[in-house]
């Protein structure tokens, strides 16, 4: 059997079986005695996406549309389909994703298991915010049809659930009308963390997405220094800019990492002298997925791999700790020019196991240097510990089982939702 990798290339995790249901109205065929996983397109950083001696339900197959509603802007579709596949779709026809993390090579399924968010948190929330239901298949044979008013206590359960209450087959979608692909796009630089904060809460007010750039290497009077970047979807224009899509490709994985000491300051420097302010008409794709247009950019990172740390700390401590973090990270040498800064909002989450909640979430990029890095995350998750906050399980490769029950106080509550069947080599990490 072959050998399967998430997205951060840390380890290889070979399942025993992969199965391919090709109809979300068959019965699940599964192996005896092996646990079970959904797996869509393994853009998970971690290990939430593998299942090493057991049996991956891979929803390749799974990849049609069932109905959309041109004037509602309702949309039901198959678990395997992607978010690329539906803005291929609906973006023609005057509707957009109501929310949508920083990939487009992410299914449904997927987006649901991880209640994945993006840059509007604060405006729309997180995707299980706009699901109006799926439907639940279990390894008994039993399907259910989940949403806020049918079965709420499964719903929030599977939103963020990281696959393992069992496999959702459909769902259905209320997506948010445009006028245009094109967004109103206001970019701002600012010369430390302090000026991020009183910029982050004047954007806010009027601006639906919000998000930064953060020089993770600056130290003293420019420790946090970064580029903001807020943006609404375009008013209707008379005439629309030509936009073509370049793709490009890293063709091959280096033996080691191309993001090191050397070349992360010289990136950072450079992206901090040439961001342009101003405001600017410019499309939906490099605004929300800048990476999407590089094939495999993963492999920079080496033969090693690479981790992503995400963390979310409260909103009265938000400053302080955000603050410490970079000052471990800048000390450390390590990081990546992938540094995200943003605020969620404040409405409550519908999952269980939901990451997204009010306060202020980091996001970086290590290159694998083995204890190095590891002892780095030690000192990070000290700070997330003593601010109350909570870890991403979609980005995390490593975090202890006590690190997660104190970021998911509801695990418990949880596991009696799980899928008897089904597992993960997360779940086995964090609940041995």
């Amino acid at each position: 059997m072959t050998a399967w990798r998430s997205w951060g290339r840390l380890t290889a995790s070979e399942p025993a079986a992969v199965s391919r249901p090709d109809s979300r109205d068959a019965a699940l065929a599964l192996p005896p005695e092996r646990p079970v996983l959904p797996f869509g397109r393994g853009r998970s950083y971690g290990d939430v996406c593998l299942n090493g001696g057991g049996v991956l339900l891979h929803t390749a197959r799974l990849d049609r549309f069932i109905a959309f509603d041109r004037c509602s802007g309702v949309l039901r579709c198959e678990s395997g389909v992607t978010l690329r596949e539906i803005l291929d779709l609906v973006v023609p026809q005057g509707w957009f994703l109501p929310v949508t993390p920083g990939t487009r090579e992410v299914t449904v399924g997927g987006a649901i298991a991880n209640d994945v968010h993006g840059k509007n948190h604060h405006a729309a929330g997180s995707f299980a915010h706009h699901l109006r239901g799926f439907e639940l298949l279990r390894s008994s044979g039993e399907r259910r049809v989940c949403g806020p008013d049918s079965n709420p206590e499964w719903f929030g359960a599977t939103i963020g659930g990281l696959g393992l209450t069992g496999l959702v087959t459909w769902a259905e979608l209320q997506l948010a009308p445009i006028a245009n692909p094109f967004m109103q796009v206001r970019t701002r630089r600012f010369p430390h963390l302090d000026a991020f904060w009183e910029l982050n809460g004047a954007m806010e007010r009027d601006w639906p997405y919000t998000v930064a750039w953060i020089d993770c290497v600056a130290s003293g009077g420019a420790q946090g220094r970064g580029v903001f970047m807020a943006a609404r979807h375009a008013a209707p224009q008379r005439q629309l800019p030509a936009w073509r899509e370049k793709r490009r490709a890293m063709p091959f994985t280096p033996p080691f990492s191309l993001v090191n000491a050397a070349s992360l300051r010289g990136f950072n420097q450079l992206y901090w002298l040439r961001a342009r302010e101003g405001d600017a008409l410019a499309h939906h794709v490099p605004y929300f997925y800048p990476l999407d247009g590089v094939a495999h950019w993963n492999r920079i990172y080496g033969r090693r791999g690479f981790y992503q740390y995400q963390c979310v700390v409260p909103p009265a401590v938000q400053r302080d700790a955000v603050a410490e973090l970079l000052r471990r990270i800048s000390r450390s040498a390590q990081g990546s020019f992938l540094a995200v800064l943003k605020t969620f909002g404040t409405l409550p989450s519908l999952g269980m196991l939901s990451f997204a909640r009010p306060g202020a979430t980091l996001a970086l990029d290590f290159p694998n240097r083995g204890d190095a890095t590891l002892r780095l995350f030690e000192e990070l998750d000290a700070v997330v510990r003593e601010a109350g906050g909570a870890i991403y399980p979609a980005k995390d490769a490593r975090m202890s089982g006590a690190m997660f029950e104190l970021g998911y106080p509801r695990a418990g509550e949880f596991s009696r939702f799980v899928d008897p069947r089904f597992g993960s080599d997360f779940w086995r990490r964090v609940r041995a």
